[in-house]
C-alpha cells in the first residue's frame, strides 16, 4: 500500500518531551499515594474499593495528530494494542498512508491488518471543512468528505471526522453557523447510507465555542452528525467544562483529549463522561511527535495517568 509522508503541523497544542511526560505521569502517582490525584493501586491494576467499578465505560484510543503521524501502519499495529490503545482515528496525510487513494485490496489489507492485531480502525481524520464563502470550494469539501466515508466503510471505520475552521470576515456570523450545518446535513446523508457517521470536531476559531458548535449541530438536525469533543481551552469557564458539557452532551460522538499533565479539568470531564454513560472512546492528540522506539514508554506512561484521572 501507499505511504504518505506527514506535512507542517503547528497548529495544536504545547508540545512535550518525553522526560516531562514521565514526570507529569510520576508525579500523578505519588500525588494519590498522599491521597491527591488518584489512587497508586489503580495505576498498578489492582481492584479499588470504593463500590464503582475503577474503569470508565469508555477506551482509551490515539488520533495518529500527532504522536505516531510518522508510523506506518505496521508499526501501529505492533505497538498501540501492545501498550493500552485500543482505537485510532487515522489522520489524513499521515506515514499510515490509510487515504481514498487505496485501492480495494489495499483497503482490505488495512482492514485485516487492523483485525489481526485486534485494533480498531475507528475513524478517519479528514480537513474537509464547510465555511468558505465560496460556494465551490464548499461543494469540493463536501466531495472530499464523501470519498472518506467510502474509505471508512471499506476499512470497517465508525467516522469520519470533519471540522468547522474558523468565522469568516464580513459574514454574519448565523449565516456561517447554517451553512456549515447545511452542508453537514448533506455528508450526514450520505454517511448514513453507507453505515458511517459524520464527527464534526469543535475547531477553528469562534467556531470552536460550544454554543456555536451546538448551533452548527441543530443547524444540520441528522443523527449521523454528531460533536468531536476536542479539549479546548475555550471550553473552560470558572476551571470547569460542565456549561460547555451541557450544551454537547447530546451531540456526543468522540473526544479528542491531549496533556493530561495540563490545566484542562480532565477528572472532571472523565466524570461527567461516566456520568453520560459514555461508552465510546478518548482519543490522544498529544502534539509532539514521538519515535516508535520510544512509543511503548509513552503510551504506557499515557495510560497510567489516563487511568488516574478516570478514578471514580
Amino acid at each position: 500500500m501507499s505511504i504518505r509522508t506527514a506535512g507542517s503541523e503547528a497548529d495544536r497544542q504545547a508540545t512535550v518531551t518525553r522526560r516531562e511526560l514521565l514526570t507529569a505521569s510520576l508525579a500523578g502517582v505519588a500525588a494519590a499515594a498522599a491521597g491527591g490525584v488518584g489512587s497508586p493501586a489503580l495505576a498498578q491494576g489492582t481492584p479499588v474499593p470504593t463500590g464503582k467499578s475503577p474503569l470508565p465505560p469508555f477506551g482509551l484510543g490515539t488520533v495518529s495528530y500527532n504522536v505516531p503521524k510518522d508510523w506506518d501502519l505496521p508499526t501501529l499495529c505492533r505497538i498501540l494494542p501492545a501498550n493500552g490503545v485500543a482505537a485510532i482515528e487515522f489522520r489524513t496525510t499521515h506515514a499510515h498512508g490509510v487515504e481514498p487513494s487505496l485501492t480495494a485490496s489495499q483497503r482490505t489489507e488495512v482492514k485485516q491488518r487492523c483485525a489481526d492485531a485486534g485494533f480498531k480502525q475507528l475513524s478517519l481524520g479528514s480537513v474537509a471543512e464547510f465555511q468558505s464563502t465560496d460556494a465551490a470550494v464548499v461543494k469540493k469539501h463536501i466531495e472530499d468528505c464523501k470519498a472518506f466515508v467510502l474509505l471508512a466503510k471499506d476499512i470497517g471505520a465508525k467516522g469520519v471526522k470533519v471540522r468547522p475552521n474558523g468565522l469568516p470576515a464580513g459574514v454574519p456570523v448565523p449565516q456561517t453557523l447554517e451553512q456549515i450545518g447545511k452542508a453537514l446535513r448533506e455528508c450526514g446523508e450520505f454517511a448514513q447510507e453507507h453505515g458511517v457517521e459524520i464527527w464534526v470536531e469543535v475547531h477553528g476559531t469562534g467556531t470552536q465555542e460550544p454554543a456555536h458548535m451546538q448551533t452548527i449541530l441543530q443547524a444540520s438536525g441528522h443523527k449521523a452528525v454528531g460533536a468531536n469533543w476536542n479539549s479546548n481551552p475555550t471550553d473552560v469557564k470558572n476551571g470547569s467544562v460542565r456549561e460547555a458539557f451541557a450544551l454537547l452532551k447530546p451531540y456526543l460522538v468522540s473526544v479528542h483529549i491531549n496533556n493530561l499533565w495540563g490545566d484542562y479539568p480532565y477528572r472532571e470531564l472523565f466524570t461527567l463522561l461516566r456520568e453520560a454513560n459514555y461508552q465510546r472512546y478518548t482519543l490522544c492528540e498529544v502534539a509532539t511527535p514521538v519515535k516508535p522506539e520510544d512509543g511503548a514508554i509513552f503510551f504506557q506512561a499515557y495510560r497510567g495517568l489516563w487511568r488516574e484521572l478516570c478514578r471514580p
